[in-house]
């Protein structure tokens, strides 16, 4: 035994496992009096904040949840959702937020495959979750216990389906003496499925570690100020928020929750509790910077937008920068956390063009601060591929800020990890100064003659039309060349423009074999994040890259 490892060892003063949970005890000791949450009418400080996720901890913990067991969340953006992200981890369970806008056999699919113990369920969804538990008793054999949140923004109809009601059962117990966190800061803190367009969806499984590092990336990445007025756009089901809710609570900050997300009720937010800070999908983004100029007068602050969840169009990045908006875009998967890698600023940037800073803002960018690699390989070779912009390979990300691996699925666990690597499936380059450009996902890449074709460079042109709102481009079956660009265009309001002027505007910016053949006026299916659901456009296309 060495000299630095006599008498040395880790012990309760000198070692605690990692866990965001630490950072809602810190904040409530330090910023106590200060704002933490805004919904409505309510408003609590950061005491209040901690107390009622203390006294949510100890009514979980009274129903019987402890180590390893899941707390299911059919919530929105609002208080009850912030406290379960603080009060589950805290016992050493597992939280599973569910996704507002998924069918009931999915739901109950999800619930029984995560064994969930606990549903904290908001009134609105009653109808789903009804119909959800009915099938997780009849063909899963499952009980769950069930609690009812009665939000107080929600004026809508909506039955009771338990027998606690949420503000009743917190006020019943006391709060715990203190939000522990974990005994390993390797054990699970969330469990979230994918999307599973084809076959089952997979448990993406976090830990503590992970959840705690990406929080405090976050606030490195976007250089955030203690204090922030976070608005809360992005669903708080989608990937925990991409750690989010973490973030807040280490910095003190104020979460400012929103149920619904329309461009009046953002800016109106933003105008009148001084939000400085939100994320969001490219089509919020899109509908922030389509409203109308009186929905944005009188916001005078510093506004930070952060953006991910599909490679946005420079349209996006250059619309926002018109109207004042600063934007990160950051880029990741459910698999690591959210956000995981940025396309860092550099000084140098602003004395480009708006165009080129345009096109350097819109790369996936540098691995985060605390994640240890984030590279583009040969998937076949596991070779990085060289920094020539040119030459393509996979994503592939590696460290603390990876997945546990997916939920009772060791074999596609062992797939993604392949070669001491988290494989992404998606597409990219590396440039010169080694940022990652993404070209595609893989099953989006067209093949038209023999000539590949980026579905997202041909998405990227139509975007620059100024009558389009959303696009997303598809592989048409073609006898004579294998397959066509097939181009699903949903207008903005009040305009008009016809196939031949799309193709036009493409022919200007494209070479003439990726402009689309066909385009179809309609509207694009979505998931809750706004992120464009191509599957269910190939399906349409009966595209030959249907399958997933």
């Amino acid at each position: 035994m060495g000299i630095y490892e006599q008498g040395l060892s880790a012990c309760a003063a000198n070692h605690v496992a990692l866990s965001p949970v630490s950072f809602v005890e810190r904040s409530a000791e330090v910023f106590a009096d200060l704002p933490a949450v805004v919904h409505g009418q309510r408003r609590y400080n950061w005491a209040e904040v901690r107390d009622r996720s203390a006294r949510l901890a100890a009514a979980l913990k009274g129903a019987g949840v402890g180590h390893g067991d899941t707390v299911s969340a059919m919530l929105p953006n609002t208080p009850e959702m912030v406290e379960a992200h603080y009060a589950v981890p805290a016992l050493g369970a597992v939280l599973n937020t569910l996704n507002t806008r998924l069918d009931a056999a999915l739901l109950a699919w999800q619930l029984n495959h995560c064994e969930a113990k606990v549903l904290l369920t908001d009134r609105e969804f009653a109808p789903v979750m009804a119909h959800a538990l009915a099938l997780l008793r009849t063909e899963h054999g499952r009980e769950v216990i069930v609690v009812d949140v009665c939000d107080s923004e929600y004026s809508g109809e909506g039955e009771r389906l338990g027998t606690l009601e949420y503000e009743h059962w917190l006020q019943a117990h006391e709060p715990l003496a203190r939000l522990e966190g974990p005994r390993h800061e390797w054990d699970a803190i969330a469990v979230s499925y994918t999307s599973g367009t084809t076959g089952d969806p997979k448990g993406v499984v976090t830990h503590h570690r992970g959840a705690y590092l990406n929080a405090v990336s976050n606030a490195a990445t976007w250089t955030m100020p203690h204090f922030p007025k976070y608005l809360w756009t992005l669903p708080m089901f989608h990937c925990n928020g991409w750690c989010f809710p973490w973030t807040v609570a280490l910095l003190g900050g104020t979460h400012v929750c929103l149920r619904k997300v329309e461009a009046g009720a953002i800016l109106q937010a933003i105008r009148e509790q001084g939000v400085d800070h939100y994320c969001a999908a490219p089509i919020v983004h899109s509908l922030i910077y389509n409203a109308s100029p009186d929905l944005r007068a009188g916001i005078s602050q510093t506004v930070r937008g952060m953006v991910a969840g599909a490679a946005p169009p420079a349209a996006m990045i250059e619309g926002m920068s018109h109207i004042g908006f600063d934007i990160t875009h950051v880029y990741g998967l459910t698999e690591v956390y959210g956000p995981a890698s940025v396309a860092v600023k550099r000084l140098s940037w602003a004395h480009e063009s708006l165009s080129e800073q345009t096109r350097l803002n819109g790369r996936q960018g540098v691995r985060y601060a605390l994640q240890e690699g984030m590279t583009v390989m040969d998937p076949h070779t596991m070779l990085e591929v060289p920094a020539d912009g040119q030459t393509m390979g996979e994503i592939m990300f590696r460290g603390n800020i990876v997945m546990k691996g997916y939920l009772k699925n060791p074999k596609a666990t062992e797939q993604a990890f392949e070669g001491g690597w988290f494989h992404t499936g998606d597409l990219a380059v590396l440039e010169s100064d080694r940022y990652v450009k993404i070209k595609d996902r893989s099953k989006d890449i067209i093949i038209s003659g023999g000539e590949n074709i980026s579905s997202l460079e041909v998405e990227d042109a139509l975007y620059r039309h100024p009558a389009v709102l959303a696009c997303a481009v598809v592989a048409k079956p073609d006898e004579r060349w294998g397959e066509t660009p097939l181009a699903y265009v949903e207008l903005k309001p009040g305009t008009a423009v016809t196939a031949a002027d799309l193709a036009a505007h493409c022919k200007a910016l494209l070479a003439g074999y990726k402009v689309p053949r066909d385009f179809r006026f309609e509207e694009i299916p979505k998931t809750s994040t706004g992120k464009i659901q191509k599957f269910q456009l190939r399906e349409r296309a009966k595209s030959s890259s249907a399958i997933e």
